[in-house]
Formats: C-alpha cells, sequence, structure tokens
C-alpha cells in the first residue's frame, strides 16, 4: 500500500459527515466545487460534459465500476478541507501519528553490526515533529518514495536510535512495505 494513501486514509478518518454516496450526489458536489463548471469536472474524471450533465440532473444513476471510483476518489480528496486542515495541524503540532507497518527494515551502521534486513511489524507514535515532516512532504506533492524515506528517519529515530540515546550513526532503510496505517 502506498504510504500517501495511507495517509490520506488516516485524515479521513477525522471527517464529520460521509462523502456522498449517489453518483449524483458526488457529480453535483465536485461541480460545486469547480464554480459550476461541468466542463472542468468532465475533464478530472474522463467523460464528456454532456455525462457530467446528465449525472447532475440524475438522468444517469449507475456509473460504470471504473468512474464510479473516480468520482468516489475525487470527492474524497476535496471532502470537508477545514477539518482536513484541521487534523494535519493537529497531527503537526501536538498529537502527532501513530504508524502500522509490517515491512522489511535494512541498516547502514558502523563496521562489526549486523546490517542484514528483516520484516518487522512496529505500531509507534510517531512525534509531531515526524507528523509534520510527513505531511508537509505530501502536501508539497513527494513521490512515494520520499514519502518511503521521511517514514524510514521518522521510524529510525524514534524507534531505532531512541530519539538520540543510542546507535547514532544508523541509517534506517524501509522496503517491501506488506502494509502500512496511520491514525490521528
Amino acid at each position: 500500500m502506498a504510504i500517501d494513501a495511507a495517509l490520506h486514509g488516516a485524515l479521513e478518518g477525522a471527517f464529520t459527515r460521509p462523502i456522498p454516496k449517489s453518483a449524483g450526489a458526488q457529480v453535483r458536489y465536485l461541480v460545486k466545487q469547480h464554480k459550476g463548471s461541468t466542463r472542468d469536472v468532465a475533464a478530472l474524471l474522463g467523460v464528456s460534459q454532456r455525462t457530467i450533465e446528465r449525472y447532475v440532473r440524475d438522468q444517469i444513476k449507475k456509473p460504470r465500476a471504473d468512474l464510479a471510483g473516480r468520482m468516489a476518489a475525487e470527492v474524497r480528496r476535496r471532502w470537508q478541507p477545514q477539518i482536513r486542515a484541521k487534523a494535519r495541524k493537529s497531527a503537526a503540532t501536538s498529537a502527532g501519528l501513530m504508524v502500522d507497518v509490517r515491512a522489511r527494515f535494512g541498516f547502514t551502521a558502523a563496521p562489526g553490526t549486523t546490517d542484514d534486513s528483516r520484516m518487522r511489524h512496529l505500531t509507534l507514535a510517531l512525534p509531531p515533529e515526524h507528523a509534520a515532516r510527513l505531511l508537509d512532504a505530501q502536501e508539497q506533492g513527494a513521490t512515494d518514495r520520499e514519502l518511503q524515506q521521511v517514514t524510514a528517519d521518522a521510524l529510525g529515530d524514534v524507534y531505532f536510535r531512541d530519539s538520540g540515546r543510542r546507535a547514532h550513526d544508523l541509517l534506517v532503510e524501509l522496503t517491501d512495505i506488506e502494509q502500512i496505517e496511520f491514525e490521528l
């Protein structure tokens, strides 16, 4: 699973209302977000402007599976931006993030130490400074590989280096992510 998707999932946990269920309601929401432009929504979803107009008027009620997924994803991405921003701010300044990850961890350390990577399952609380770095990188459009490195640095500091109390020169590498979830 992608780290970006896991972070979006955590922020969705802060929503106070569910996203619209019907295709018509979802399309009307997207049209409203695009200041009434059915043309922009059609381009966003990869369908014709006429199709969007028909969804707005509930003349079409059941979209194809791929279109339904794109509509829900676009609505979810834009849903409750103030709630999402408040959750981001809280995680970055006071609350931090919980991370539950099962992945392969490898190390680059001083000579004579083991650096063989192995699968680990970790559930940790990331302090606000690490949460802020991760959420800022996501907001700036970092690739999943870059987000993976930021996550590895955070896990390395919190778990392996114990916030600077041990293994000072240890560099953590995070690969083969089987499962990752974040929670606010």
